[in-house]
């Protein structure tokens, strides 16, 4: 199941700066992306992405003059009267505005307190049979210096747990607290919040379509070797170690980035014993040759230094297996964005590299240097944390991994 019609709700969207905005902003996209119809909903903002509607109406402000004053009385009298007006004006508009749509993932408000005329109607949708995520992110209880008029009875509805509604929390910790404020009840999705790394590494435009359209946040390793295809470059063991680690149960990848020169004979049957390499050992899905890769738009890639420098911040290693260097700039550039690295024991490398990176010998196996690589990056913690990053919380992961399946469940449901 797929194409699905989604609503997003929150107080505020875009250009309103805010965390949860932000969480709001980068779920639209990554739905958007993946196909889905979205819209958002919010009591201010503007329209921030290209393909998603934007709706925008004072009801749903957490900064409504009209539905301050509503608190205060309520408070005042200890009953929901004054609200039931407003509740009724906020249902109605909700039932219009979610007409079509397959599902309204509601981002804090069902949780906080700073319009409870929302929050009750929310409520009334949910109960109404419409689908309602309660995207829980706090709530004031959460914390000792919450307001005292929170103890009234108007706003016991945000310690309410409401069956008909799907609750999803953004941490195990998160899940606790909510389980223990809801008296000790309640289902939660732990679905953690996500990171968008082609924006915050400000990967090029080309290089965050390469990544799109190779899928290159998916594997468990990636190997980076910039080197132009020479034979030189000892590419062949490249492929080779590469075998050697998928063969140990890693989904991994070799990027070269490096061109061949297609008026020189040498050159060219190099990269076709290469191709043909790749094939027989079958790994040729996961050798990418980055030089003249033709996109599916029938563009055409040349990795200039941005982009090299942008697989560099996505990759696990620098992998240089030459047997022949004049020097070794890959190793300074590499040093520069602390990739680390894994080459050939050959002098411009040992006077770069020194103690600082992983050396194998040339005559080394390619089982021995994978146990070796292995071995290097298991130490790291900060390589290994990257790539926890890059699996478990970057959205377009989360997204297939966690909430796709939940919006094809409710959905179903």
């Amino acid at each position: 199941m797929s194409g699905f019609r989604i609503v997003l709700l929150h107080y505020s969207c875009p250009p309103v700066v805010g965390g949860v905005e932000e969480v709001l902003s980068q779920q639209a996209r990554v739905f958007s992306k993946h196909g889905n119809k979205v819209k958002v909903l919010a009591g201010a903002g503007e329209r921030f992405l290209r393909n998603v509607d934007v709706e925008t109406t004072h009801l749903l402000s957490s900064r409504n003059d009209e539905i301050v004053l509503l608190h205060e009385k309520a408070v005042e009298k200890n009953d929901t009267e004054p609200l039931l007006n407003m509740i009724d004006r906020i249902y109605e508009y909700l039932k219009k505005a979610i007409k079509g749509f397959d599902v309204l993932i509601v981002h804090n408000v069902l949780t906080m307190h700073y319009n409870l005329p929302l929050t009750y109607a929310l409520h009334r949708i949910a109960n109404d049979g419409f689908p309602v995520i309660n995207w829980c992110h706090d709530s004031p209880f959460f914390y000792d210096s919450y307001p005292d008029y929170l103890e009234s009875r108007p706003f016991q509805i945000l310690r309410k747990y409401n069956e008909n509604m799907i609750y999803v929390v953004i941490s195990l910790y998160r899940k606790k607290l909510f389980y223990n404020l809801y008296g000790r009840r309640g289902k939660f999705h732990v679905i953690p919040n996500g990171i968008d790394p082609m924006g915050f590494l400000k990967l090029d435009s080309t290089t965050a379509k390469l990544v799109d359209e190779l899928e290159l946040l998916k594997p468990d390793f990636i190997m980076v070797q910039p080197s132009r295809l020479h034979p030189r470059k000892n590419m062949e063991l490249s492929i080779r170690v590469l075998k050697a680690l998928k063969d140990r149960g890693i989904n991994a990848k070799l990027l070269i980035t490096g061109a061949h020169d297609p008026h020189e004979t040498r050159d060219r049957e190099y990269r076709d014993n290469l191709l043909a390499l790749s094939r027989s050992l079958g790994v040729d899905k996961d050798v990418v040759f980055l030089a003249g890769y033709r996109f599916s738009d029938g563009e055409t890639l040349t990795p200039d230094k941005i982009v090299v420098r942008d697989l560099f911040l996505i990759s696990d290693i620098l992998f240089m297996p030459s047997y022949h260097e004049g020097f070794g700039i890959p190793l300074l550039e590499s040093g520069l964005i602390k990739l680390p690295v894994v080459c050939s024991t050959i002098p411009p490398f040992k006077e770069i590299g020194r103690n600082k990176v992983c050396f194998f010998d040339l005559d080394d196996s390619p089982d021995k240097i994978a146990d070796k690589i292995i071995s290097f990056t298991s130490k790291m913690k900060t390589q290994r944390l990257f790539r926890e990053v890059i699996k478990n919380y970057t959205w377009d992961n989360i997204y297939e991994n966690r909430i796709l399946p939940l919006l094809e469940t409710v959905i179903r449901k």
